[in-house]
């Protein structure tokens, strides 16, 4: 699997062979910083695919850049990759996960100054726990709300089950 840079990023990167090994590097400071954030892009999206080692030689081939700048960077990855894993893993989001679900059905039959009205409205109580942390969360809907939530949740499970969201799945770990 190849990594996709975008021209944004080429360009930043572009810099990277004029660069001598030793001295002053005679660019602007806003050039730098471009090629910097350039090198942090394609490292991170490396390691996020978890991209082989030829996968990567390809990827910067398209580049342009000499062949011992390949192989410096080539190197630069294989060096890093798992501790970039671990830094992304640990600067995720921790989500909040199911615990369990209380609900309930109310319906108005009659009102004072409506005799025969129906006004159905059902109450979830979701208990989660983050952190060790237990919390509720308790939520009001009528029926047809919570129908086409229900709806939307199962086309986002059918989804998920596609070979596309499967492989963004597997590469996320």
């Amino acid at each position: 699997m190849l990594l996709d840079l975008s021209e944004e990023h080429k360009e930043h990167l572009a810099f990277l062979p004029q660069v001598d090994s030793a001295g002053k590097l005679s660019v602007s400071s806003d050039t730098v910083q471009h090629g910097v954030e350039g090198l942090i892009h394609l490292l991170t999206e490396s390691s996020k695919l978890m991209i082989s080692e030829l996968d990567f030689q390809d990827s910067v081939f398209v580049l342009g850049f000499s062949e011992e700048l390949n192989k410096l960077l080539l190197q630069l990855y294989l060096d890093n990759r798992k501790e970039i894993r671990t830094i992304l893993s640990e600067l995720a989001p921790d989500l909040p996960s199911y615990h369990s679900l209380e609900w309930r059905l109310d319906v108005q039959l009659a009102s004072r100054s409506l005799r025969q009205q129906m006004k159905p409205s059902v109450t979830i109580k979701l208990h989660l726990n983050q952190n060790g942390d237990h919390n509720t969360q308790v939520l009001q809907t009528d029926p047809a709300t919570l129908l086409h939530l229900v709806q939307q949740l199962e086309q986002a499970l059918e989804e998920m089950k596609t070979n596309h969201c499967r492989r963004v799945v597997r590469n996320i770990k």
